[in-house]
């Protein structure tokens, strides 16, 4: 089973994929997570994705592509995964498209999470208080917005295309955001018994 979450920062894409990879018994792949543990090493690549990362700009699709690709040839994604994060941009979705085809397969379902600008505003400066994340002050989050709808919203319209798009509210108390997640999904992907 091969989920992808979508839609803007801050929409709670990082929690509901927890909740629902777990559900699923799946591996939830979080480019974000990937890229702070890379910054949190002092890696080469963590140096260079920082820079991106506090300016609000995405990490480009080169090394973003390389992390994911290997992560994704990881035996604990052999029978599924849960994407949150990536693919960003259409290039990233065309990288996937053959990542997967090589392995005989392709996504079930992509979520998008949909919420209203101010709340994302609004959480975001949240959490940057609660975990003193430098990359969360209002510009640079109205920019991660802006960049987001340039590059990453024209996937809603390739995914709605193949047909396996579902749109899901995201505001709310995080219980009830998941059980919409899977309403949405309905008869698509069973979850995991236990």
């Amino acid at each position: 089973m091969r989920l992808l979450l979508i839609g803007p920062p801050g929409a709670g894409k990082g929690t509901q994929a927890a909740r629902v990879a777990h559900a699923y018994g799946i591996p939830a792949i979080s480019t974000g997570d990937i890229f702070r543990a890379n910054v949190d090493e002092g890696t080469p690549l963590g140096l260079q994705a920082k820079e991106y990362m506090d300016r609000g700009a995405y990490v480009p699709d080169e090394l973003t592509n390389s992390l994911v690709l290997d992560r994704l040839a990881q035996t604990d994604a052999g029978a599924g995964f849960l994407l949150d994060g990536f693919p960003r941009t259409l290039a990233q979705v065309y990288t996937l498209d053959d990542c997967l085809e090589a392995t005989d397969g392709g996504l079930d379902a992509v979520v998008q999470l949909t919420i209203d600008t101010d709340e994302i505003v609004q959480r975001l400066l949240r959490r940057a208080k609660e975990q003193g994340r430098s990359d969360d002050t209002e510009d640079v989050i109205r920019k991660r917005l802006d960049v987001y709808q340039e590059q990453t919203h024209p996937l809603v319209a390739v995914y709605a295309d193949r047909g396996i798009l579902v749109s899901v509210d995201a505001k709310g108390d995080v219980g009830d955001v998941t059980e919409r997640i899977f309403g949405a999904l309905g008869g698509r992907i069973r979850r995991a018994e236990g």
